[in-house]
């Protein structure tokens, strides 16, 4: 695509955009901190919709996600192609994330789909920075969703990491946690080694380890 062809089908996207604009949901978000500089407040299967009538290319969603505008970031992990999104290109992208329904909706849309998605979960989750350790957890959770077996070296840093943070005070223990249940789902041996580490924290002096750590075994109880 030329300069001119992308410049124009964005502008082409964000008319119809304009079509679907909820304001109560666009005002709701700007309320709980969304700060776009513009959101149209579109609901996802209808991003999805209109993100469908385009043909995947690199230029164009490169040239979605530089717009500081909700519907067109994720806009862009629907239609950028694998093959040309390198690691390099990924980490910019999660440098510039603000929102965790951003990093959801990527992680779903692209990044679990590439190639090197397995080489980069365990820096990721490693990463001091938010969203490179958000990003990572929900890509974890969604390649063992996909039957992603963990050889015996990755499986001990998985846990190692995972359970470090749900017994720290960090606000990734709600993905970590589901990251842990779908490891655990996966075999009965994975959900017998989760379940005696659970059991370890259920003794914690901390109330609200032990209430995580009785939540995440019944939700893995309960899914056996």
């Amino acid at each position: 695509m030329t300069e001119t062809e992308i410049h124009e089908t964005i502008r082409e996207i964000k008319s119809k955009f304009r079509l679907f604009m909820n304001g109560m949901i666009s005002q709701s978000m700007r309320e709980k901190g969304f700060d776009y500089k513009l959101n149209f407040g579109i609901e996802y299967p209808r991003i999805k919709e209109i993100a469908a009538e385009y043909e995947p290319n690199h230029e164009l969603a490169q040239a979605l996600w530089k717009e500081n505008i909700r519907e067109c970031k994720i806009m862009a992990g629907l239609l950028q192609p694998v093959e040309t999104f390198y690691r390099e290109i990924a980490e910019i992208w999660i440098e510039d994330m603000h929102y965790p329904e951003l990093a959801e909706y990527t992680v779903m849309n692209l990044f679990q789909r590439l190639p090197y998605a397995s080489e980069v979960v365990f820096p990721w989750m490693a990463d001091e920075r938010e969203y490179f350790q958000l990003c990572g957890y929900l890509l974890m959770t969604r390649l063992l969703m996909k039957g992603w077996a963990l050889n015996e070296r990755a499986e001990a840093e998985f846990l190692d990491q995972a359970f470090t943070v749900l017994e720290g005070n960090s606000n990734m223990r709600g993905v970590a946690a589901k990251a842990i249940c779908k490891f655990a789902i996966q075999s009965r041996t994975n959900s017998r080694t989760v379940l005696r580490q659970l059991g370890n924290l259920q003794k914690s002096s901390k109330p609200e380890i032990r209430t995580i750590a009785a939540e995440l075994k019944n939700e893995i109880e309960y899914s056996l």
